[in-house]
């Protein structure tokens, strides 16, 4: 049986990664064995950085719950716990939204929370 050269595979692995790469400065986009350390490196950065941008979102809509709750004269945890126990089934990303658009909705569940207390 006649031999099989891998030369087609390994050329489509090297495209693969140096597509990768496009835009990367120097050596990094044109030669196989550095854009490939520069890709691994840039998508596990990519994974950690999709995981830091949810944890980023939610200081921010803390951040701003605990300033519209402060205008209403509640701290961030009295109106969480206040909320729990009122059975108020709303997530941080919706309240941050209220108390940045809608100044009196906030007020009514502030005063939700303030009430259960």
């Amino acid at each position: 049986m006649a031999r099989i050269k891998g030369g087609l595979n390994a050329r489509k692995k090297h495209n693969r990664v140096l597509k990768l790469a496009k835009g990367y400065r120097g050596a990094r986009s044109k030669q196989y064995r550095v854009a490939k350390q520069s890709v691994m490196r840039a998508l596990t950065s990519a994974f950690a950085g999709r995981k830091q941008r949810k944890r980023d979102f939610r200081k921010l809509w803390i951040a701003r719950i605990n300033a519209a709750a402060r205008l209403n004269d509640i701290t961030y945890s009295r109106l969480m716990h206040g909320l729990k126990l009122a059975g108020a089934d709303i997530n941080r990303k919706m309240l941050a939204e209220i108390a940045v658009n809608d100044a009196e909705g906030f007020k009514e569940i502030a005063e939700l929370a303030k009430s259960k207390l």
